[in-house]
């Protein structure tokens, strides 16, 4: 049976609402529009162009039959490159995504957005709801086909004007530093204001707290530590907080800036539109201006810091096959444990409570030991910790009480080290060689055309060359030998105090005085004092 054949037609339907850009309405006819409106600075004459914008907007919405107002939406001394700061841009932006705008009014591309893809993203989404932006001063409605064309085209014209622009800025900055011109922020720097010359001047409470910071770091306390101090005490921070947080502590004790200095361009930033900081780890020239301020922390004591600090963040645990166990992490808690250790093996000794027949005892144990057994360390002995805080007791008043034996060998030592053998560079004789060395270089490059010239210029650049690595030792001399000057004076200024004698433990004098104490056997410890070979065998019993 043959099938009928079937003949297809097609039906027009008219459209019932002519296609406009724009045109979306609410059912009473009426667009709502929302203007936005932005500058960059918060200058005087930007303010005024800020409320002229707002108020040009607001009148251009109310006098239009077919609009009504939706709100005007205005950011005032924010970039453009970039959407995350602009509180009243996102605030429009979710208003469109809740239907509650149909349509915005801005004054120019640069004004919405000077970051390409942004720009596109955002009116692409914005077109995808119905929602259309007019740009006034390029004559774009978003909704009409060729507008994402001139939207690329514009907007990359103002996001190479803002590249441009911050091109120039950074240029400035960057010659500002290369001429020693330090910039201070005040407002997150404890301890300094700006005078009435404009330059930095102290601040006498506050410097006080930036001092004691250093001194309890010195002491042995973590950092930690020390904010838990400062917040209890309720000192507030540069900001007039009074919680102090880890952080605040840290940049404090690795600022240069106390100790009368400044380096420059620490950081950078990659580019305007991401605006991504990154610290300078050798991409871009750093400058240090050296005494640039009144210090509050000098200048030994700050190297000091530093040095601690590289110290115990050296500090990473260890396990070899031969059994030793070097220590971890730094502790604050106890002052013998990173300075007691095993006199058999090398490891460190830590800290246990042992509970037998319901009595606890503090003991401290080879580490070695407690890891492995005998293993690798078989004889290291337990001790008590009183037992063990009364023979370090002992000793330390063994130092103090012989003013004319140990105490005077200690000092006598301390000087040994302190003071230069005479066989030192002398700087300022090495740094008139390399001036006139420099000299007869620039005199010979005048005439390097000749091969005989070229030659000595190439001797003249190796001699100069080993003479700058003569100066950079001497100059690393010279501030060792000030840190350790300072370090005699104080620790002989220390004894001196204590000339009665200690009368109980404290992990405080063992930090001062005690660099290592070794176990030696059940009843023998061996003491090492700071920055001397100064060492006392005391028995523990």
């Amino acid at each position: 049976m043959e099938q009928a054949t079937m003949e297809r037609t097609v039906r027009h339907i008219p459209a019932s609402r002519p296609k406009a850009a724009g045109a979306k309405t609410r059912l009473h006819g009426r667009q709502r529009v929302a203007a936005y409106c932005r500058v960059s600075t918060d200058s005087e004459e930007q303010i005024n162009s800020y409320d002229a914008q707002k108020a040009y907007y607001t009148q251009k919405i109310e006098e239009s039959p077919e609009w009504e107002l939706a709100g005007i939406f205005a950011d005032e001394g924010i970039t453009g490159t970039s959407m995350k700061k602009r509180k009243e841009f996102n605030r429009m932006i979710t208003a469109c995504k809740r239907g509650s705008i149909d349509l915005i009014l801005t004054k120019s591309l640069s004004r919405f957005a000077r970051n390409t893809v942004d720009c596109l993203e955002t009116v692409r989404m914005l077109k995808a709801r119905g929602i259309g932006v007019i740009f006034e001063k390029e004559n774009i409605n978003t909704l009409t086909e060729s507008s994402e064309f001139l939207i690329t085209l514009f907007s990359g014209f103002a996001q190479a004007e803002s590249e441009s622009l911050s091109a120039n800025i950074q240029l400035g900055i960057r010659m500002a530093m290369k001429e020693g011109k330090v910039n201070f922020h005040y407002k997150s720097m404890l301890g300094y204001q700006r005078g009435a010359d404009g330059k930095p001047e102290i601040v006498l409470e506050e410097a006080e707290v930036v001092r004691r910071i250093y001194r309890r770091y010195l002491e042995g306390c973590s950092e930690g530590q020390i904010q838990r101090e400062l917040t209890q005490d309720g000192i507030a921070t540069a900001k007039g907080v009074k919680a102090w947080s880890h952080q605040i502590v840290h940049n404090i004790l690795t600022n240069e800036k106390y100790a009368g200095d400044a380096l420059l361009q620490k950081t950078f930033t990659t580019d305007c539109i991401s605006k991504t900081v990154k610290k300078n780890t050798g991409e871009l020239p750093q400058y240090y201006i050296k005494d640039n301020h009144p210090a509050i922390i000098p200048r030994d004591i700050y190297q000091r810091v530093q040095e601690e600090m590289a110290r115990r963040t050296s500090k990473r645990k260890i396990l070899q096959k031969s059994g030793k166990t070097e220590q971890g992490k730094y502790s604050a808690k106890y002052a013998l444990s990173e300075r007691l250790v095993c006199g058999e093996c090398g490891s460190p000794y830590k800290r246990c409570t042992w509970a037998r027949n319901g009595v606890k005892r503090i003991v401290w144990r080879c580490v070695s030991r407690l890891e492995f057994g005998k293993k690798y360390c078989h004889e290291s002995p337990s001790i008590v910790e009183d037992k063990l805080h009364t023979a370090i007791l002992t000793a330390l008043n063994r130092v103090v009480e012989a003013s004319n034996g140990l105490q005077d060998e200690l000092v006598e030592t301390l000087q040994m080290v302190c003071v230069p053998e005479g066989n030192g560079d002398d700087l300022l004789e090495l740094e008139h060689k390399l001036e006139a060395l420099t000299t007869r270089q620039n005199a010979l490059l005048d005439l390097a055309l000749d091969l005989t010239i070229t030659e000595q210029l190439k001797a003249l650049l190796e001699e100069k060359q080993l003479l700058q690595t003569r100066i950079d030792a001497a100059k690393k001399e010279a501030v060792n030998r000030i840190s350790e000057d300072s370090r005699m004076a104080e620790l002989t200024a220390y004894l001196a105090e204590h000339l009665s004698g200690f009368q109980q433990y404290d992990d405080g004098i063992v930090r001062q005085l005690v660099e290592k104490i070794t176990v030696v056997d059940t009843e023998t410890i061996r003491i090492k004092f700071r920055y001397s070979n100064v060492e006392i065998e005391q028995t523990v019993c």
